[in-house]
Formats: structure tokens, C-alpha cells, sequence
């Protein structure tokens, strides 16, 4: 197990440091031996056939480190630690190749959508080249609220956190928090408007919601 025990550093192990945002050294022994671990999990779920329903649903259990009822990912899945760190609220629906870096904790909350080739990314290195090339990173969780849409390959940077009722669109790139129930897009992702009455009435363009869908 590698510590840090120069002048001025800690010396607190490294596998505690992960998720403090101090930097640390990801390639520490015990780390990688418990990392290897969960990435072979998340191989055999990207590798489960469509009909293995009891297979696949008994590894997700496994893999995350909570997962609610009525949760559906759709393989392939791309993680770091193969979701150890992930934390999904019940009916929380994932689309393909969503790709963490989960080297902390990533929460989403209950019935949010994940579009196609969404990245979250929880881990950062320093701008100084000479500490990036002796390995070192550090790590910021990420957090999603309820009732979120992430649109097709969003991309959420360490330490944001998106709140409740949120519409994230395709492509941007979300660097600060965002507020709730909020349209937010681009690159870096801003507030485009507040959710309104107008979107109880109209879901595309000109197309308008049959009142009875709200019964």
C-alpha cells in the first residue's frame, strides 16, 4: 500500500485520499487489485446476451454501489471502477455507452434518463505537467438530480451538480452547477430557460400533449 510521506504531505493511504479531492496516486497496489475486481463484473455485464434478463439484473446489484428498482442500463457500459462508485435511485434509465470515470461517487436520482454516449467524469489531474507524469489525480463526485434528462453525449465535468427536473441538451458541456427545472445547454452548458407551462402543452416544436397522458 503506497502512502505519501514527504515534507508537508500526508501520509494517509492513498485508497482514503480518492475520494477527499486531495491528490493521490491511482495506481496504488491495493487500489488496482480492488479496481480489477469490479471492471472484471462490469466485462461479464457487457458481455450478458439480451435474453440473460436474471443474469444481467444479478450483476448490476453487484456492480453499483446502490442501484433502486426498475433501473435499466443498456451495455455497453464504460467505468472505471465498473459503477463500484455509482449510486442510482430507482427507474433510472441508461442508454448506450455511457461512460463514467467513477473514480469517486456519482449520484443520480430516481426516474432521470441518460442519453446515448454520455460522459460523466469525476476525476481530474494538475495543470503542471511534472506532477501529471508522476501519475497524480484527484477527484470531485458528481451529482444528478430526479427527473433529469441528459441529452445525447452531455458531458459533466468533476464536482458539478445538476439539480431536480433538469433537461440537459445534446452535446454540452456541463462545467458549473445547474440549477432545477431548468432547460441548460452548450459548451460550457448555461441556463437557457426556466420549464414552464408551455411545456405542459407542447413536447416538440408544434406537437401538443394529449391532456390525458397527465391523468
Amino acid at each position: 500500500m503506497e502512502t505519501v510521506e514527504r515534507a508537508g504531505i500526508s501520509d494517509v493511504p492513498m485508497k482514503d485520499r480518492m475520494h477527499s479531492t486531495d491528490l493521490y496516486l491511482p495506481h496504488d497496489d491495493e487500489i488496482m487489485k480492488k479496481q480489477l475486481q469490479c471492471v472484471d463484473l462490469q466485462y461479464d455485464f457487457n458481455m450478458t446476451r439480451p435474453t440473460e434478463m436474471d443474469k444481467w439484473e444479478a450483476l448490476m446489484k453487484k456492480m453499483f454501489a446502490e442501484i433502486g428498482d426498475g433501473c435499466y442500463i443498456e451495455p455497453p457500459l464504460h467505468a472505471n471502477w465498473g459503477g463500484y462508485h455509482i449510486h442510482l435511485g430507482k427507474n433510472v434509465y441508461v442508454n448506450y455507452n455511457f461512460t463514467v470515470v467513477d473514480d469517486t461517487h456519482v449520484y443520480i436520482g430516481d426516474y432521470t434518463m441518460v442519453g446515448p454516449n454520455v460522459i460523466i467524469a469525476t476525476a481530474g489531474h494538475p495543470i503542471v505537467a511534472e506532477l501529471r507524469q508522476k501519475g497524480y489525480q484527484y477527484n470531485a463526485p458528481v451529482r444528478v438530480g430526479k427527473n433529469c434528462w441528459l441529452g445525447a453525449g452531455a458531458i459533466l465535468l468533476p464536482g458539478v451538480t445538476i439539480g431536480d427536473n433538469v433537461v440537459i441538451g445534446a452535446g454540452s458541456v456541463v462545467t458549473k452547477d445547474i440549477p432545477s427545472n431548468v432547460v441548460a445547454v452548450g459548451n460550457p452548458c448555461k441556463v437557457l430557460r426556466e420549464i414552464g407551462e408551455h411545456d405542459k402543452e407542447y413536447y416538440f416544436k408544434d406537437k401538443k400533449i394529449n391532456p390525458a397522458f397527465f391523468e
